[in-house]
């Protein structure tokens, strides 16, 4: 079964969550197979279902001065901070037509997540009983997951630090740990971290590449440098439509 792959460059993130919404209802109904949705935020803080808001470090009045918006949000796992230079990435994905369960579809975003790593030569790992990505021997995080199952189908996913401005980071105690020290691709590479949507879209090509080969699936949609998020975005939501169309149950007529 293919996993069709969607580069949507920067999107708000209230605008890609209400897609996925429609994406989910779309899965669980059988209209249209697991899709992976890759995105740029803008600067956004989002709480997890069981996440403590005291782990959101800046104040109210800290937030609206800098144009950043605190959003409760239904997946799993701590608060997170989105923005530019940042890939997020969302599987929808059916579970049991994968013969999946929720925690190896967790080890297969991490181990995704390692490898797209990987191919800009930065070393990662996983490490147990923290979700996410890891550098240092665990004492750097790169990437966070959070994940949400509705109707067997997956939603939410990953974060993973290209370019971004490490600086933002200082507005939460990621994953609820006040002392983790949040890095990026740049960073470990040596290189300044600010903000590059150029290496987001190299980021999901690889992401989306070794998520497909984690699930042992086919790849289908098209990729950076070759996609374009504005056609994709309404090559997507014809999709939806047309699909949701087709798959509404017939008038009952009269005989």
């Amino acid at each position: 079964m293919p996993i069709t792959a969607w580069w949507l460059g920067r999107t708000p993130y209230r605008d890609a969550w209400a897609l996925q919404h429609r994406v989910v209802a779309a899965r669980a109904a059988g209209s249209i197979g697991d899709q992976l949705l890759l995105v740029e935020h803008e600067p956004v803080l989002t709480l997890g279902r069981h996440s403590d808001p005291a782990h959101v470090v800046a104040t109210p009045t800290e937030l609206a001065g800098r144009h950043i918006e605190l959003i409760e949000t239904e997946r799993g796992g701590e608060v997170t901070y989105h923005g530019p230079g940042q890939l997020t990435a969302y599987p929808i994905v059916k579970l049991t037509d994968r013969g999946l369960m929720i925690r190896p579809l967790v080890r297969a975003l991490e181990a995704a997540l390692v490898a797209t790593c990987a191919s800009f030569g930065v070393a990662a790992e996983r490490r147990e009983a923290y979700p996410g990505c890891w550098c240092g021997d665990g004492s750097r995080k790169i990437g966070a997951v959070g994940v949400r199952i509705e109707r067997g189908v997956s939603y939410h996913g990953i974060a993973l630090n290209i370019s971004p401005r490490l600086s933002d980071f200082e507005l939460i105690d990621a994953c609820g740990m006040p002392d983790v020290d949040s890095t990026s691709i740049y960073r470990e590479l040596g290189l300044a971290s600010e903000p590059s949507t150029n290496s987001v879209a190299r980021a999901a090509a690889a992401f989306a590449v070794a998520l497909a080969g984690q699930l042992g699936a086919h790849l289908a949609g098209s990729l950076p440098p070759d996609s374009n998020p504005a056609a994709a975005r309404t090559e997507l939501e014809t999709l939806i439509a047309e699909r949701s169309t087709t798959h509404q149950a017939p008038a009952l007529g009269v005989h």
